[in-house]
């Protein structure tokens, strides 16, 4: 018996693990809880019980939270970071090659072919353009 409850106890902890590492893959990126895991696993207590974080442990943790919504963003997803912004991909299309005018001048020009791409866009949050267009906080 005592074999039988080993047993199913770790196929209980496998299975946990997995379903853990699947919603991971499946749910949407979340800066806080990016955050979050990190620094639970880089805080340590002191001796009267205050929690102590290094300073170059919490920049690689924020860094590394950006760079995987950065990296979540560019496969996609629309990645919202609290009271900063969102970061999504835009999608550019091509253009052909043609003949263009120089405005200065009136010279006709060739202008290139561009492929198609992707780029990076980012979008600030109502409050803080508010904050930017009131005169007072200039």
């Amino acid at each position: 018996m005592k074999k039988n409850k080993k047993t199913t106890k770790a196929a209980t902890k496998t299975t946990t693990k997995k379903t853990v590492k699947t919603m991971k893959k499946n749910t949407k990126f979340s800066m806080i809880t990016e955050l979050h895991e990190a620094l639970i696993t880089i805080a340590t207590a002191g001796k009267n019980g205050q929690v102590k974080i290094k300073r170059s442990d919490l920049k690689n943790a924020v860094e590394g939270a950006f760079l995987n919504g950065a990296k979540k963003a560019a496969s996609g997803e629309r990645v919202r970071f609290p009271v900063i912004g969102v970061l999504a991909r835009r999608d550019v299309k091509g253009r052909k090659a043609g003949k263009g005018t120089n405005p200065f001048t009136g010279e006709e020009i060739m202008v290139k072919a561009r492929p198609e791409s992707k780029k990076p866009r980012w979008s600030f949050p109502k409050s803080m353009k508010e904050t930017f267009a009131d005169k007072k906080n200039w």
